[in-house]
């Protein structure tokens, strides 16, 4: 690791955990879940001592009413009663959160914050659950305890004091409840500033600036039982086995009843090829697997966008011969922009097509025919298609290519963004969002008579930089783990450094705790698996997912100390202290949670009758306007989209990388340093790698390489002696994974379109190591 200048390092490109064991590589070739995921849980529930709660855990994840909303992706729930809804990595996370380890003052009385700074990522993880507030002593270099009182009134002194509400800037993770979410972002505007950012703005701003655009919603169209009526699944850049395991189920039901699935990934996941679902005990017995597609289409690295107008051109061309090709009543009816887009399309070329995509024109040709024969095809995507300077183009891309055949409005049909974290769409939808919507401040101003900031506030990027700057003097973390999954590693260690003050609410000991700022606060709270006792009873929080369904989540278990808080009570906490004149009844709402719905509901599109709503079987559905074909657009309708398409090839003797989580991972958390279903054992510093392309280069199979990225200001940025492993993915392109890649990604390097940063398009050099 490199080091800064305090001796703490200031790279991150070793997390996970060290073993003696030496690395392996063996193409894996079995069904995605089944036994192999049994086998890993169990393992996993053994390690972890949870051989009891663990089981216990899973017969209550996701279950309606009376169980607790799993903390892991934003799958929705199944809607007919199973009772193991439940995956893999969900069982991972749940009982990566109960560990009976603990960490508490006699932990930090013990090691240093200089000593922890030199500890992996998982080594910090796995001590286990933080029981009690703590401050940073500089004097000593340790956490010492705090009392709740004390520790919100260091916050809201500090609060009080800045010299304006933007010198704060207010973060959160996606496994923030709604309720929280809400209290949060209305804290932050009370003080006055729109500075609220978020994983969103890392992960899907693309898609809801995209959707937002073409069609007056920031979200996906469809649902579970859409899902399960499709005739044609289009799925691109999404690894479902490993981050988002249950729509394995979708995909085997989705074959079994006919429909076609079509993969586009540069690399051919577990989840492309088969699976074998464990609640299906007589697969499981026979060992019977189903297929998960039925054409997978290997895109080059950002030619996602290629492949969808050469679909889109051909069903054009098409149209010239079969009347039944173009939807013409649809597009006429509710859509604007068409001959634009009918234009461009016609002015691409096949060979540019082919070229930009990396597909040829018969795999085109084949992915255009499934769409063409399918009466209702649903089009899925996630950060294999977002985390690119042309993000937002290729979203829209999609819906025109959806307009084109009336894909929308009806069940089996329309855009369906899978989202990351379990939460993170509730998040915006409770207001998280640095770029508010004069309706929602106005609705907000009225119901809690305050008088919210209008301008625009710092999202993830403009936060790294303005406290770089000095202009950012007070950073809050609201879960997540910002210092390892931001870009840019040493840039954004640095900022949090020069901040007066860093507060993170945390369930677990992670690297933002030990990169802060002068000043530092740990504020422990419970997580989803925990009950929550509040003056009026337990509490139950509510969730949004993916397909914008809300619902509620009770915990289950005894928090893991007494001293924790509910992240809504640590938010009125600091927000009693910051606000001494408050109009905020902050204790009163944290007495009962229904008092925060009901707020919500005088202020959220969509949350009219949230408390009796949100208590139905199953919860609610929010409102899509345009499911019912009513479009928030200026032209009232649909808007075709026609960008230009984007030069995606690399320069001669360059690699477009693209960062990734390994299988045994969830977002920044490590659970081992194996990625079984890429074939990995005993290892994460890794490079995957086109073979062709190792032999042009001089690399030997599992050889050590050194990865050298150029930024677009010219800077370049380089990690050493990662191995180089042979993997079928297209020439010209490369992978690895997050977060030890993150010190590859400069902070500058964001996409003009989304603002997010260009986490699946590195420009890098790879040769053997020196």
């Amino acid at each position: 690791m490199a080091a800064s200048d305090d001796g703490r390092e200031s790279a991150v490109p070793n997390v996970g955990p060290v073993s003696a064991d030496e690395p392996e590589f063996r193409p894996y070739h079995h069904p995605a879940a089944g036994w192999g995921a049994a086998k890993s849980v169990t393992r996993f529930l053994l390690r972890e001592r949870e051989p009891v709660d663990g089981p216990r855990a899973i017969m209550k994840m996701n279950h309606e009413r009376s169980g607790f909303d799993c903390p892991g992706c934003a799958w929705p729930d199944d809607t007919k009663g199973l009772h193991l809804d439940i995956c893999e990595n969900g069982i991972k996370h749940v009982t990566w959160e109960m560990t009976r380890k603990r960490v508490g003052r006699e932990f930090f009385a013990a090691h240093s914050v200089t000593e922890l700074a030199g500890w992996s990522d998982y080594d910090l993880e796995v001590q286990g659950r933080l029981t009690e507030p703590m401050v940073y002593d500089p004097g000593s270099d340790h956490y010492v305890p705090i009392s709740w009182k004390d520790a919100f009134e260091l916050v809201g002194r500090t609060l009080r004091g800045l010299d304006n509400p933007n010198q704060a800037s207010y973060y959160t993770s996606g496994r923030l409840g709604n309720e929280a979410t809400f209290l949060y972002q209305l804290m932050a505007r009370e003080l006055g500033t729109n500075n609220l950012p978020d994983c969103s703005n890392m992960c899907h701003e693309a898609s809801g600036r995209a959707l937002q655009a073409s069609l007056g919603t920031g979200k996906g169209t469809v649902d579970l039982k859409d899902w399960e009526t499709a005739d044609a699944l289009f799925i691109f850049g999404v690894n479902a086995a490993s981050n988002a395991p249950r729509m394995l189920t979708a995909l085997a039901e989705a074959y079994h009843r006919g429909a076609q699935i079509v993969h586009v990934n540069p690399l051919v996941e577990a989840a492309a090829t088969r699976t074998i679902v464990p609640h299906d005990f007589l697969d499981m017995a026979l060992l019977r697997s189903t297929k998960t597609s039925t054409l997978n289409l290997q895109v080059r690295i950002g030619g996602d966008m290629a492949l969808l107008r050469g679909m889109a051109k051909a069903i054009l061309e098409q149209s010239a011969t079969d009347p039944k090709a173009l939807d013409r009543e649809f597009i006429d009816r509710y859509t604007a922009g068409f001959e634009a887009y009918k234009e461009v399309c016609e002015a691409a070329s096949w060979d540019e097509l082919e070229r930009q995509s990396g597909i040829s024109r018969a795999d085109i040709l084949k992915a255009a025919r499934v769409y063409r024969e399918s009466d209702r095809s649903i089009i899925s995507w996630c950060l294999g298609l977002t985390q690119h300077e042309h993000g937002v183009d290729t979203v829209r891309e999609i819906v025109n290519l959806l307009l084109l055949r009336g894909n929308l409005g009806r069940e089996g049909a329309g855009p369906s963004p899978v989202r990351g974290h379990s939460n993170v769409q509730g998040n915006r939808t409770c207001g998280i969002d640095h770029r508010p919507a004069p309706k929602f401040l106005d609705r907000l101003a009225e119901v809690c008579k305050i008088d919210p900031p209008r301008e625009h506030g710092l999202d993830t990027i403009g936060t790294i930089r303005a406290m770089a700057s000095g202009d950012v003097k007070v950073f809050i973390g609201m879960g997540g783990n910002f210092a390892l999954a931001a870009p840019d590693s040493p840039v954004t260690f640095a900022a949090l450094r020069t901040c007066d003050l860093t507060v993170q609410v945390s369930t677990k000991l992670n690297r933002s705790h030990v990169v802060h700022g002068k000043r530092a606060l740990i504020l422990p709270c419970l997580g989803r698996t925990e009950k929550d006792h509040q003056r009026t009873g337990i509490q139950r929080t509510s969730v949004e997912d993916s397909m914008s369904m809300v619902h509620l989540s009770l915990g289950m278990k005894k928090p893991a100390s007494e001293q924790l808080l509910s992240e809504p009570a640590i938010v009125a906490g600091m927000a009693q202290a910051a606000l001494p004149d408050s109009p905020t009844p902050w204790p009163w709402y944290i007495e009962d949670y229904d008092r925060i719905r009901d707020t919500m509901a005088q202020v959220l599109d969509g949350f009219e009758d949230f408390n009796r709503r949100v208590r139905l079987p199953l919860g609610f559905r929010i409102k899509q306007p345009a499911r019912e074909l009513v479009f928030l657009t200026p032209s009232g309708k649909a808007e075709f989209s026609a960008a230009d398409l984007a030069d995606v090839v690399p320069e001669p003797g360059t690699l477009a990388l693209g960062t990734m989580r390994s299988h045994d991972q969830w977002n920044t958390t490590i659970y081992s340093a194996d990625d079984r279903y890429r074939g990995i054992r005993n290892l994460r510093t890794l490079v995957f790698m086109n073979r062709a392309d190792m032999r042009e280069r001089g690399i030997d199979d599992m050889a050590p390489v050194d990865i050298t990225s150029t930024a677009r200001d010219g800077s370049t940025r380089q990690l050493n002696g990662y191995l180089a492993i042979p993997y079928d993915i297209p020439r010209g392109c490369a992978a690895g994974y997050m977060p030890e890649m993150n010190v590859l990604c400069a902070l500058g390097d964001f996409s003009t379109q989304s603002d997010q940063p260009i986490m699946k398009h590195v420009k890098v050099r790879i040769g053997p190591a020196e």
